[in-house]
């Protein structure tokens, strides 16, 4: 994949300063810029490696002066640092979508119906009614279920599994080894002490634009649907258990766990480890520190919490400044009354 100066001008709504029929084909540090790879200038100390690289595109902002002359192509924008990770997308994006066909090495269901420009990798397996949009992605690897439904455009890494009758919405990622639709965790306990299963019915809907992180789990609803809704990003490596509902562009960090029929709101963010328990609900826009533990409900919204049980952010540092003197205070305690 190659682009040229003026695409990736219009591309970022930059103005070209030099050749604009250079050709790029990679993204690179401008310390080690080489023919045909574009960098970006955005921290002022690198600055010297402008006059000397020797890649054929450089991004500066537009209110960046020139001391000396440059032998590459410069394409000025407003913001260089923002508009690199944009172009980063779009290379990223580019090569992907370019896969088309499927591999004879995949399994996929005569009943299954699959869109325009779809991939199918290696040895992923696709079963009976399923349904998968157009553009989407299917790595090697991959398992995906009786009667899912994939959107358009989505991109289904290495390893995922996809159990029957979950639904995936358009523009949605999902990395490596996760796992959405698994048997949510419930048991019935038995008058002889053992635990009876109960049946998980329902399934997972993930809404658009929707991004899982690698290894995590979704668990199926036992009755209706978990939800993820619009917008959602979820790290690796966390626990999403039955019938919770995740509320528009909600963020949550690595090795989180949310507890069965949990409410999230919209807007939230949570940092790594966050434990959640069950059958609660967290207001809109609360932010969570990492290792939180949110055991009620959280009724106010735009909170900032911190601690286990979870409390007001400056309130538990205040507390964890006096619990890190007690020691201290024990032995002057013990002090006086000896005296």
């Amino acid at each position: 994949m190659q682009l040229t100066a003026k695409a990736v001008a219009d591309y970022l709504h930059g103005d070209v300063a030099g050749d604009e029929n250079v050709v790029v084909r990679t993204v690179a540090r401008i310390e080690q810029g080489t023919p045909g790879s574009v960098c970006f200038l955005a921290n002022p100390k690198y600055e010297p490696y402008l006059y000397t690289t020797r890649a054929s595109i450089v991004l500066i902002n537009r209110s960046f002066e020139l001391r000396q002359p440059t032998s590459c192509t410069l394409i000025r924008v407003d913001n260089a640092y923002e508009s690199v990770a944009a172009l980063l997308e779009l290379f990223d994006t580019m090569q992907l979508f370019d896969r088309k066909g499927r591999s004879w090495r995949a399994r996929i269901s005569w009943r299954a119906r699959l869109g325009k420009a779809v991939w199918v990798g290696a040895g992923a397996y696709i079963a009976r009614d399923a349904r998968i949009g157009n553009h989407t992605k299917i790595f090697p690897q991959v398992y995906i279920g009786e009667h899912v439904t994939i959107g358009d455009h989505c991109i289904i890494y290495p390893g995922v599994k996809i159990y029957h009758g979950c639904v995936i919405g358009n523009h949605c990622t999902i990395h490596a080894n996760a796992v959405i639709g698994s048997d949510g965790f419930g048991f019935a306990p038995a008058a002889d002490g053992s635990y009876r299963k109960i049946p998980q019915t329902g399934r997972v809907v993930l809404e658009d634009e929707v991004e899982i992180g690698a290894n995590t789990v979704i668990d199926r609803a036992t009755i209706d649907a978990t939800v993820v809704r619009k917008g959602v990003k979820i790290d690796n490596l966390v626990q999403i258990a039955h019938n919770v509902e995740i509320g528009e562009n909600t963020v949550i960090a690595a090795l989180s766990g949310i507890a069965g029929s949990t409410k999230i709101g919209r807007q939230c963010m949570f940092g790594g480890q966050v434990g959640v328990a069950g059958h609660i609900a967290v207001a809109d826009g609360t932010r969570a520190g990492a290792q939180t533990g949110i055991s009620a409900s959280v009724k106010e919204p735009n909170q900032l919490l911190s601690g286990s049980p979870a409390i007001n952010y400056y309130d538990y540092f205040k507390a964890f400044a006096i619990f890190r003197k007690l020691p201290q205070l024990k032995r002057q305690l013990d002090d006086l009354t000896k005296n």
